[in-house]
């Protein structure tokens, strides 16, 4: 991603103080969303990164990762795999259950949409703590498809979700667009 990108991208990213509770300030990204020009900006490194690391399948978090995701599945001509909480796929499906700061999580993925033979490339808008995309990673392995990577639009570098997630990486690559 070139500097131009980089900068379009920084500047679509409204910080919001006090929210969701004071003290906090909350980086949203409706704003690039609304854009056509920086969220396709957005799309298309997304989409390089799909080629970069040989994906053939992309997996979206729910909730806004669907939104980065499907759209960068499309451009990559890749198929597009929903990772969802607990209980919103019909049909069966595997689960991974996760720690969140106060209990616990869980995601699930249809059964019959990886396996063998695919390489996934995990896309969400933030890396917090690391939690949902590492539950990720385990339902694509269980799945018996191959980890290319996670990407993700920002990183909340004080959160330390890069270092929770390291061991579950295995060696695949994680991408953050932004660092804050």
């Amino acid at each position: 991603m070139n500097d131009t990108t980089l900068e379009l991208l920084l500047s679509r990213i409204a910080d919001v103080q006090d929210y969701p509770k004071p003290g906090v300030v909350f980086k949203d990204i409706t704003p690039l969303l609304a854009d056509p020009k920086a969220f396709t900006a957005l799309t298309d490194a997304l989409a390089e990164l799909c080629v970069k690391h040989g994906a053939t399948k992309v997996v979206g978090l729910e909730a806004r990762g669907f939104i980065l995701a499907a759209p960068v599945a499309v451009r990559a001509q890749l198929g597009f795999i929903p990772m969802r909480k607990a209980g919103k796929l019909p049909g069966a499906t595997l689960s991974q259950r996760y720690e969140l700061e106060y209990g616990t999580a869980e995601i699930e993925v249809h059964a019959e949409d990886l396996g063998a033979g695919d390489r996934v490339l995990v896309i969400d808008d933030v890396l917090a703590t690391g939690g949902t995309a590492e539950a990720s990673l385990e339902l694509i392995r269980r799945a018996g498809a191959e980890v290319a990577g996670v990407a993700v639009l920002m990183e909340l570098s004080f959160l330390h979700g890069r270092a929770k997630l390291e061991p579950a990486l295995a060696g695949a690559p994680l991408e953050a667009l932004i660092t804050v």
